[in-house]
């Protein structure tokens, strides 16, 4: 297979990617541990899906730019700066139509202003600034030395401290922000600005790896460059974990290295199995979700909010717990009903070739 072709395997990582985002933000009620993020320190199945897209994100945002070699002309900068702005707003927009729904239309003075859509919008605004004003050999210093700063800036500000009080993510953002603009069901805003500076260093990862996927000249060196970065990343970020807990909500070094490690081995599992031994019947609903990856976030977002208003979640569950008596079963039997649903306008989008670029 040639290197530029098209790689299916892509499109799926990014399906299974958004469906599981929809999944685990979808439970009712009681829910299995799997499926609700770690508390504080630790790692559960929920806690891989969006760090996963970020990687996503980098691998995409070499492939895109690499079609204009990386030049920065005046049309490529309004293109990436047009899309961040849009990515921002639109997770703004998200956050007000959760309040504006229940009457708080004029809501700006307690309005939250981090969300998954704003921090996808920094980190690929920063990286993508990166492809186009810095040399590509220095992606791998750039990565060390983002992580290594957000390191001391985590140990000398008690960034794994749980009070609010004593956390420099926190406090930042409380003093940057205002405490009613933020998060408040976690001691940090787990999308808070600080932590953004580790996730850049996240995206970057999937960025190199936009690189070896382009660079290798088949489908199977492809596969053993993810491998390699895979290897690495585990080793390195099991080996910090032992002064640097996995932490989601202050978005940990070891946490990066970890989750960028399991999505470089799943994407080099499914090239091998789709891309090269072209075992692809199973992949329609994540192909689906894939080529509309984001709008169909946006969407479940949306229905998600729409549901809880008006009572239709508990109209739904009500009867699925009626035939699914345990309640975490049917927590999940409704978060795969609420997947499902997401499904079916995706694929009458996907039907009509209908493909929505953010």
């Amino acid at each position: 297979m040639e290197s530029k072709q098209r790689l299916l395997s892509l499109d799926i990582l990014r399906g299974m990617t958004v469906a599981g985002m929809i999944l685990v933000n979808n439970g009712y009620g009681e829910s299995y541990e799997m499926l609700c993020h770690s508390r504080w320190n630790g790692l559960t199945l929920c806690d891989l899906v969006f760090p996963f897209f970020l990687f996503i994100v980098g691998i995409a945002c070499y492939l895109s730019l690499a079609k204009s070699n990386f030049t920065p002309t005046p049309k490529t900068i309004r293109r990436v700066v047009k899309r961040t702005i849009l990515l921002f707003v639109i997770g703004l927009m998200i956050n007000w139509f959760h309040d504006a729904i229940k009457g708080d239309v004029m809501c700006f003075s307690h309005l939250r202003v981090w969300a998954v859509m704003q921090r996808i919008a920094l980190c690929y605004f920063f990286v993508s600034m990166f492809a186009l004003f810095v040399n590509h050999r220095y992606t791998i210093p750039t990565i060390v030395a983002i992580l290594a700063a957000y390191t001391v800036l985590i140990m000398w500000g008690n960034g794994y401290s749980e009070d609010p009080a004593e956390n420099i993510l926190a406090r930042a953002d409380r003093w940057l922000f205002g405490y009613d603009h933020l998060y408040h069901k976690s001691p940090v805003d787990p999308e808070g600005l600080l932590g953004t500076i580790s996730s850049i260093a996240h995206v970057m990862i999937g960025f190199y790896c936009g690189k070896a996927i382009r660079m290798a000249k088949t489908v199977e060196h492809k596969v053993m460059g993810l491998f390699v970065v895979a290897s690495v990343c585990l080793i390195l970020g099991y080996l910090l974990t032992f002064g640097l807990p996995l932490n989601k909500r202050i978005w940990s070094p070891s946490y990066v290295l970890m989750t960028c490690g399991m999505a470089a081995l799943l994407q080099a599992l499914l090239m091998w199995v789709i891309d090269i031994r072209q075992k692809n019947k199973w992949t329609l609903p994540f192909r689906v979700f894939g080529m509309n990856a984001l709008a169909l976030y946006v969407v479940s977002e949306v229905i998600s909010i729409v549901f809880h208003e008006y009572g239709i979640n508990d109209f739904i569950f009500s009867i699925l717990h009626s035939f699914v008596t345990p309640l975490k079963w049917a927590s999940l039997a409704y978060a795969l009903t609420f997947v499902a649903i997401n499904y079916a306008i995706g694929y009458l989008l996907y039907r009509k070739q209908i493909y929505i670029k953010l």
